[in-house]
């Protein structure tokens, strides 16, 4: 396999897929990277090769016949020797070299061993998608307690469900297909608790007449909920989780609003898993550090801005899909095709789209940005939601810093957004690099501002066996020096 390339891509979900397909087609040669060990994304996960024929997950999926044509493609390339797929392989840092992009990744094809690789090109396309975006609530630690999204991947990857008594809250229609998946598979699905109004998307008449497709969907798991009788109740959230080792109940609350809930609608119901989700946050990690310019979202995310190609500030460097902002598969396909189309024209290479072909591209796409735009103002953050918190609430699950901590930062130590909080409390300072409470201490500090991920060097954790595999191609300016494992042990002491 060749470390370098004309392009590369990272993240083989529909975003990636869409872009390296394109790419190819004009004749340019392809690295396509993603941590994943089968192209689809999150998006299209599929449960493991030797796995597939005994668990169907196909009603689950929604694009199959653009999934199986785009993967039709890249295996064409392959063969012919234009695609370097790299599957398994996490990127850990990108940095500029010269007119190019280095890259640093770890194959993890054979884990729990790790190969450091050194990959190069001269344009880099970035299609990381985007993660749960998640707010604490009293309990939502205890194990059982699962996000929306973790639940759904546990359904495609492998045909699993959780538990058998669930409930379902947070906002936005991502409820719907996971609630409709679960009762497929014979789970008792006792409640969906959105938050939001219904009524709010009357307010965005356009968007909704403008992409009629989304309301076929909606329509088909309305009546899925209703064949299984699953109970939706609007403006209401599931505000604490009880139990001691493990989830057993929770209680649900009818909300105002801004979020409070309302005095005496509480209850409780008995569960023993429970899915929230309140949206997503865009995967930002390799772009921050190459100083992109950002944009703020509707859904109150900072996104990479970017051209009407899909260009960022950056020269050379391209993104689609939900680091663009969040809005669904058939979006971020859209971007991914016209982000290659441009890589294309930059490259001198011919184009492959047709100037008629983009402009009904680009015509998708603004239509499918202004839904995910309605969807984001029909099912915002709740204003209030820190109202459902004690003193006592963990909000930073891997430092254990409590809702108490964040509030006593702001208010006594000056604290005005999430990092100056991670430097009073360590709240984001754990395994998961507030990736997990960064969006949460941010409303907690400040909600009128877009959440802007912290810029971190390393963009996955690594092991220090990592590190000592690279080369000294992977840093050519720097003077030879022993190796770490040619150290006593390959360990490293104080003196180092």
């Amino acid at each position: 396999m060749r470390d370098s390339a004309d392009l590369i891509v990272v993240g083989a979900g529909p975003a990636g897929m869409a872009a390296a397909a394109t790419a190819l087609s004009g004749g340019l040669r392809v690295l396509l990277v993603d941590s994943g060990s089968a192209l689809g994304g999150q998006y299209w996960r599929h449960p493991p090769e030797n796995a597939r024929p005994e668990i169907p997950t196909e009603d689950l999926h929604h694009g199959l016949r653009k999934y199986r044509a785009l993967s039709a493609a890249l295996s064409a390339s392959r063969a012919a020797g234009r695609l370097d797929l790299r599957l398994a392989h996490h990127v850990w840092s990108v940095v500029r070299e010269g007119d190019g992009f280095v890259l640093h990744a770890v194959d993890r094809r054979e884990a729990p061993t790790e190969t450091a690789v050194v990959l190069r090109a001269p344009r880099l396309l970035v299609a990381t998608g985007a993660y749960d975006r998640q707010l604490p609530f009293p309990g939502w630690d205890l194990p059982g307690v699962l996000t929306i999204g973790g639940i759904q991947a546990l359904l495609k990857g492998g045909g699993a469900v959780a538990r058998r008594r669930v409930a379902l809250g947070g906002t936005g229609p991502f409820l719907l297909p996971v609630a409709a998946g679960l009762a497929a598979r014979g789970v008792e699905v006792v409640a969906v608790c959105e938050a939001a109004d219904p009524r709010a998307w009357l307010r965005h008449p356009g968007a909704l007449l403008s992409n009629p497709g989304k309301w076929a969907e909606g329509t088909g798991y309305a009546a899925a909920l209703a064949r299984h009788r699953i109970p939706v109740r609007t403006r209401t959230a599931i505000v604490c989780a009880e139990g001691d080792e493990r989830v057993t109940s929770v209680r649900v609350a009818t909300v105002a609003s801004d979020g409070s809930p309302r005095p005496g609608t509480e209850r409780r119901i008995e569960v023993d898993a429970v899915g929230v989700g309140w949206g997503f946050t865009p995967q930002l990690d390799l772009l921050l550090p190459l100083g992109c310019d950002l944009t703020p979202s509707a859904d109150g995310n900072a996104v990479v801005a970017v051209d009407g190609g899909q260009r960022t500030s950056v020269p050379g460097l391209y993104a689609a899909g939900e680091a663009c902002g969040v809005g669904g598969a058939a979006l971020a396909v859209g971007e991914g095709r016209l982000a290659a189309a441009s890589v294309l024209a930059d490259a001198g290479a011919a184009p492959v789209l047709g100037t008629m072909r983009v402009a009904m591209v680009r015509a998708a796409v603004a239509r499918q940005r202004a839904f995910a735009r309605a969807l984001a103002l029909a099912h915002p953050i709740p204003p209030a939601w820190s109202s459902w918190l004690t003193d006592e609430s963990v909000v930073c699950r891997c430092e254990e810093v409590t809702a108490e901590a964040v509030r006593t930062a702001c208010a006594e130590g000056g604290a005005h957004d999430h990092r100056q909080v991670k430097q009073l409390t360590r709240a984001g300072m754990g395994w998961c690099q507030g990736r997990v409470c960064g969006p949460a201490v941010h409303c907690l500090t400040a909600c009128d501002e877009a959440y802007v991920p912290a810029e971190r060097l390393i963009a996955i954790p690594i092991t220090l066996g990592a590190l000592a595999d690279l080369d000294e191609r992977a840093f050519p300016e720097r003077p030879s020096e022993p190796s770490l494992n040619d150290r006593p042990n390959g360990r490293i002491t104080l003196n180092d």
